[in-house]
């Protein structure tokens, strides 16, 4: 029986001649989500934002009565509710922001969730209430600064790993590649409006932790080949690593891929999210370890004799760096 083969042993595809267009294209769209995420905000979920989140099924109607609950909320002195119908027509997500005085009085909060539940089981035969979610406006604050610091102190935590298991060099094109995939992630969510919450978060390290893996597979590459090839031009070099491990990254993104498109389909609406950040991540890493993290050693002036020792008078020295370290 003969292995599936998604991509040849022997490829020679020239993926830096494009490189000035590739990082013209992300300085591009790293701007525009900066811009973007600045500018339009992040649609938080309760969990960053504080208040309430009831999510309700209307077993009985084909398509939830959004207007009509919005007009039975609003008469019960609850303002800003934000209705919204999510995964099957009739399904709801009803968000309150955190009401005065409940950061203190925590009974508050959830006695606004229970007057709309209440009203919604009164009111609307059939209904089911599939959750009711209830976060302080201190809680949302220390959980946006906790997630925060997670993703900067990961980010700072892998440049160095890096550095240390490479060069500097490498370790900065690493930094470079990881900033531009959680740029473009926070700048997908700014223009979708997405709900970002803690779910989304976890995705954000899942996806810097995927990036890390795949740049690492095609630093590993590079070292060994300027290893190999002393005289050989950087950028054919460069070609030739992405080249070599061109069979493993489609291998591992496409399983990846099918996988998570399969839950986005069929899986619950809850994971939604999380699954599309992952879905674009995987994308973006696979796109930023080629793109991004290789042709970033070429700026940094890294040849196939950057790391080599050099014979001066006898005496061997290290010609920049020191080499395997």
């Amino acid at each position: 029986m003969r292995l599936l083969k998604l991509v040849p042993d022997t490829t020679n595809i020239q993926f830096l001649k494009f490189r000035n267009i590739a990082i013209i294209f992300s300085i591009i769209l790293t701007v525009a989500s900066i811009t973007l995420t600045a500018t339009r905000g992040l649609n938080f979920g309760v969990d960053f934002a504080g208040g309430q989140m009831i999510q309700a099924t209307f077993a009985d109607d084909l398509e939830a009565p959004v207007t009509e609950l919005r007009e039975d909320i609003a008469a019960l002195g609850i303002e800003g509710a934000s209705i919204q119908r999510f995964g099957d027509e009739n399904q709801v997500s009803i968000r309150m922001r955190v009401t005065e005085g409940a950061n203190d009085d925590p009974a508050l909060a959830n006695e606004v969730s229970t007057r709309v539940t209440q009203m919604m089981q009164a009111e609307y035969e059939g209904v089911r209430i599939d959750s009711v979610d209830s976060v302080s406006g201190k809680v949302s604050d220390e959980l946006f600064r906790a997630g925060a610091l997670a993703l900067g102190l990961a980010m700072i935590a892998i440049a160095l790993y890096i550095w240390l298991r490479f060069e500097w060099q490498f370790g900065v094109g690493a930094l470079f590649a990881l900033f531009h995939d959680v740029a473009l992630t926070f700048g997908f969510f700014a223009l979708t409006q997405l709900e970002f919450n803690l779910n989304i978060v976890a995705a954000l390290l899942t996806i810097i932790g995927y990036s890390l893996n795949d740049t690492i597979v095609v630093y590993d590459r590079i070292r060994e080949n300027l290893r190999k090839y002393r005289k050989m031009e950087i950028v054919p070099l460069l070609d030739l690593s992405v080249n070599e491990t061109l069979a493993r990254t489609v291998m591992t993104s496409l399983t990846m891929a099918i996988a998570l498109v399969v839950l986005i389909w069929i899986g619950p609406d809850l994971l939604f999210g999380f699954t599309t950040a992952m879905l674009l991540g995987i994308f973006v890493g696979t796109y930023s370890s080629v793109y991004m993290a290789a042709p970033i050693l070429i700026w940094l002036k890294v040849g196939p004799d950057t790391f080599v020792p050099e014979e001066t008078g006898g005496e061997q020295k290290i010609h920049k760096e020191g080499y395997g370290r």
